[in-house]
């Protein structure tokens, strides 16, 4: 029996880079369908990327088919530069793509979102998550695996100061992080990544959340 095909948006980022890899070498993948605005130079007989341009992603719909869809795209608005930027990355994209992969006939789709997402959230980030999550949400795939971790941890390809300073507090004082404070412990993005891959070859109807603490059990 072949393998199902997998759909990557976000394949160079922290999480989505550990989820290529745990792809590549699983079974239970036949074919890994990269979305990528450049090349990244993967030669692997599994994948297969798809250049587009994602503010004009319906041009491409017809070539988004596939079983299952890992959204992985996220930015920050720092490095978007501005908040409407962010909320096109954030938002927009994660929507479009969703939008198109469904009426491509994917049945299940896994998210990578944030710790505190709500669209009533007075956060502009976290509100911008929530609104995503509200967005796809409706579009009723069969599985909708939202996962909400907290800090990532793991080695970026960009530097981010702020972000290290928090890494550096989130792993200084992980033992404090416990009971109803355990989901808000910094959680490495090889976890998340590990969770993402569970979860597509285990699918659950309807959709589920998954706080970090949850996420934290796929820890190897």
């Amino acid at each position: 029996m072949s393998g199902k095909t997998a759909l990557v948006a976000g394949g160079s980022g922290l999480v989505g880079s550990h989820l290529l890899k745990l792809l590549l070498t699983d079974p239970a993948f036949s074919r890994i369908k990269l979305i990528t605005r450049k090349p990244l130079g993967i030669a692997h007989e599994k994948v297969s990327e798809i250049i587009v341009d994602f503010d004009e992603l319906n041009q491409f719909a017809q070539r988004l088919s596939a079983d299952v869809v890992f959204c992985c795209l996220g930015t920050t608005i720092r490095t978007a530069g501005s908040r409407e930027n962010f909320r096109k990355v954030d938002y927009t994209y994660c929507v479009e793509l969703a939008k198109a992969a469904k009426a491509q006939g994917a049945k299940q789709f896994i998210l990578v979102s944030s710790i505190g997402a709500e669209i009533i959230s007075s956060n502009f980030y976290l509100r911008t998550k929530g609104e995503t999550e509200s967005a796809i949400t409706t579009m009723f795939f069969d599985s909708f695996a939202d996962l909400r971790p907290s800090m990532l941890l793991g080695e970026r390809k960009e530097f981010r100061a702020g972000e290290l300073a928090g890494k550096f507090f989130m792993q200084a004082f992980s033992f404090a992080f416990v009971g109803s404070l355990k989901k808000y412990k910094g959680i490495q993005a090889s976890t998340v990544a590990r969770c993402m891959v569970e979860l597509a070859k285990h699918p659950e109807p309807g959709k589920m959340i998954f706080e970090s603490d949850v996420i934290a059990r796929y820890e190897k």
